[in-house]
């Protein structure tokens, strides 16, 4: 078995020594080398998506029921899997605090299960007849191999909801890792040993690989998360080739504090909704609206909480950790010196911690009297900022919110049942939190709206996303329908132009 932290590749159920290009992979929090990922080959990406084909096609053949068990055997080895160094990677590649990696593996079991009852549960679905002595019915099946290019924040839990979803569905899947993430994501692969050989594969690489995978007429769906550029140019490599694809483009999410909301809940949810994970998640909170009425009493009390926060190495004890890169880290500090230049007011951070010159690390920080023109408005900061509008009302909030090229998700704290259920109807996003910021649910569909992305992961929807449709109409006795060729003379107009009776 290769070494992960040398230039390899997966292809169930063992590691490969890649003859690409290795590259550096650093510590973002101690800028230390913890190892080195493969930029694959042409020829091995090739060689990989004909051996994933070939062992779908038996895949396919499986009966749901075996299906099914061989996934939940899956899951019991994920669980029984000591996830320690999976986490430690993960850590050590991107910055996530040591328990926020090892929870991201902790919820990956349960999605296989879930898909595994699902694919299971539903087939397909017959309809009434259009004909007597005709059976009618319409049956899912498989697509082929799919696509999963993902990033770099939630590495293995956003790629397991997608795979989840293909294996159930029949498919075979091929796997390519944020560069940031390889050798984590390398490391969890481990647990797909005892899958079909050749059904499940990794292959490191950076931006042309990824093309390549889409590109291939050897792939037949794609699973995407990331920006909205790249998003956009996947999206349109697999509408080239008519390949479905599911998007997930990121969001610059709005939270909205209306005048019932209870403060002290709000305060420590919006902390969470910001900078969890150092902000570097889809759906953080980027943009508040905060009501009047409540404005000088909910803003202190955000930055007492957020203060709170521990700022650090991911393995030690600490909330905030560096951010994935210097160029991520660049980008935030320009977005916050142009909104301070255009009259917005530092209320906490906005400031590289003190004594933390190695690594990027950048303080959570909170700016107020900002305005919907300002770029840290109209863009995605990814990372531990939060810019905040006074408004006047309710509805100006909504409206602001709306007033976005994003749609992924949405915040609203307040106590008022007619707000909730008004947010609910009129926020322009694709998911919607009242009171309890990001949370998912393997059962129910998560995407966005706008430029955050298209097609949905999770619930049946994400099923579906790896599924094709074959209409079946089948007559068990068969008989010469009176509508068949040739047609019957008292079908046409007479010579006069007149219908027969």
């Amino acid at each position: 078995m290769s070494d992960i932290h040398a230039p390899c590749y997966y292809l169930a159920p063992d590691f490969h020594p890649s003859e690409g290009a290795g590259q550096p992979v650093i510590d973002p929090a101690t800028l230390e080398q913890v190892g080195q990922r493969a930029i694959v080959t042409g020829a091995e990406l090739e060689s990989v998506l004909t051996r994933v084909n070939a062992a779908q096609r038996k895949w396919a053949k499986i009966d749901a029921k075996t299906r099914a068990a061989m996934l939940h055997q899956l899951a019991n080895r994920i669980e029984a899997h000591d996830m320690t160094d999976c986490a430690i990677l993960m850590s050590r590649e991107m910055g996530k605090p040591y328990p926020e990696a090892i929870g991201e593996v902790a919820n990956c079991a349960p999605i296989f299960r879930y898909y595994a009852e699902m694919a299971r549960d539903e087939a397909g679905k017959v309809a009434g007849t259009t004909q007597v002595g005709s059976l009618q019915f319409a049956r899912y099946e498989a697509l082929g191999v799919s696509a999963h290019i993902m990033p770099f924040n939630f590495p293995i839990l956003l790629m397991c909801w997608t795979v989840a979803a293909s294996l159930a569905a029949g498919n075979g899947a091929v796997i390519k890792p944020a560069e940031a993430t390889t050798l984590s994501t390398l490391e969890f692969m481990k647990v797909f040993s005892d899958m079909p050989e050749g059904l499940i594969a990794c292959v490191p690489g950076d931006a042309d690989v990824g093309r390549a995978l889409v590109d291939s007429p050897k792939s037949h769906a794609v699973a995407f998360t990331g920006s909205v550029k790249a998003g956009q140019a996947v999206a349109e490599a697999a509408a080239r080739r008519l390949k479905p694809a599911v998007i997930e483009a990121g969001g610059s999410d709005p939270m909205i504090i209306t005048a019932h909301a209870p403060i002290s809940v709000a305060a420590a949810g919006a902390v969470t909704g910001a900078f969890h994970m150092s902000g570097q998640v889809c759906t953080s909170t980027e943009r508040m609206y905060v009501v009047d009425a409540v404005h000088d009493e909910f803003v202190p009390a955000f930055v007492s909480e957020t203060k709170r926060l521990r700022i650090g190495n991911g393995l030690k004890k600490s909330e905030i950790g560096p951010l994935v890169s210097e160029a991520a880290r660049d980008r935030v500090v320009k977005l916050v010196a142009d909104a301070v230049a255009n009259g917005a007011t530092v209320e906490c951070g906005g400031r590289i911690p003190e004594g933390m010159d190695t690594g990027w690390f950048y303080e959570p920080t909170i700016l107020t009297n900002c305005t919907p023109d300002m770029a840290i408005q109209r863009q995605e900061v990814f990372g531990p900022v939060v810019s905040i509008v006074r408004v006047p009302d309710f509805d100006t909030a909504i409206a602001m919110a709306n007033d976005s090229e994003f749609g992924l998700g949405a915040s609203v704290f307040t106590t008022d049942l007619a707000e909730a259920h008004e947010a609910c109807e009129r926020l322009e996003s694709g998911m919607v939190w009242i009171n309890n910021p990001m949370i998912d649910n393997d059962a129910l569909p998560f995407g966005g709206w706008k430029n955050s992305g298209i097609g949905r992961e999770l619930g049946r929807m994400g099923l579906d996303t790896f599924r094709r449709t074959k209409m079946v109409i089948m007559d068990h006795n068969p008989v010469h329908h009176d509508w068949w060729y040739p047609y019957d003379d008292d079908w046409f107009l007479d010579e006069g132009g007149r219908k027969h009776v």
